[in-house]
């Protein structure tokens, strides 16, 4: 019976939104972190009798046909990428970023990542840092000797050193911005990296035509909507339950069929 088949792709890709949901509640307190949204599409369908084909020698023409549907795939994972609601720190390397952009990050190996993750630190060559040590481009240090250190808006960076009053400019926080921000490469840690989908980064500093602002000792959090979320996993349960009822239901059908005399 193709009810089997096709109950069978619907618990599969209820199983899959469970995860993408999952990893949303998951990441409810992740700092920058952009919520996923599992898409689906239907499958091929069976043509019993096409539409539109004559059904007799007079010439009329069937208006609806029979087409029977094979179930459901996936169609994508989509991130959602509207702006978290930002957190006052107090520290003064947390950044926040209000509008589009991301910061761009240095790998180890040369290559470059982004994130919407603000909450940086000082590394022990006083460069700012993630928390896993990667440089936040273009790789700004504070002086050792440094008592405070601003960063404004548009992602000017200074510093007053210790006995002088005028504050110091040490440099500008990169941006960039990508075309097709959901097309972007996670690979953890709060990074991502550019990929054809994404399109080729756009680098400009913040408060520049199309990039959002810098709001220092802020930070972004998740755009994860719990109460969403959770209605969101119900349906998906339910979902799951009436496709295995489907199975059930089937099992039952072939259980008679097979006992007919």
């Amino acid at each position: 019976m193709r009810s089997l088949y096709t109950a069978a792709t619907g618990m599969q890709a209820q199983q899959l939104n469970v995860e993408v949901i999952s990893n949303n509640i998951a990441n409810m307190n992740t700092t920058g972190f952009k919520r996923q949204r599992a898409e689906f599409q239907d499958l091929l369908y069976m043509n019993v009798e096409r539409m539109g084909t004559t059904s007799s020698d007079g010439g009329t023409i069937v208006p609806t046909g029979v087409q029977v549907g094979t179930g459901v795939k996936a169609g994508s994972v989509y991130r959602i990428t509207e702006q978290g609601n930002v957190l006052q720190t107090g520290n003064k390397f947390d950044l926040a970023l209000q509008g589009d952009g991301y910061f761009v990050i240095q790998n180890p190996d040369g290559t470059e990542a982004y994130t919407r993750a603000g909450n940086f630190s000082v590394s022990p060559e006083g460069q700012i840092v993630t928390e896993d040590g990667y440089v936040v481009s273009p790789g700004i240090a504070i002086p050792e000797e440094a008592v405070d250190v601003t960063i404004s808006a548009v992602g000017m960076v200074q510093a007053r050193i210790a006995g002088e009053v005028e504050y110091q400019e040490l440099g500008q926080v990169d941006l960039a911005r990508f075309i097709n921000p959901p097309g972007l490469d996670a690979i953890g840690d709060n990074l991502f990296l550019e990929t054809p989908s994404s399109g080729p980064a756009n680098l400009g500093t913040p408060g520049a035509l199309g990039f959002g602002t810098v709001l220092q000792g802020f930070l972004e959090n998740s755009n994860v909507n719990a109460v969403n979320e959770i209605s969101s996993l119900i349906l998906a349960q339910r979902a799951y339950e009436m496709n295995s009822k489907v199975i059930t239901t089937s099992d039952e059908m072939l259980g008679v069929s097979s006992q007919l005399r």
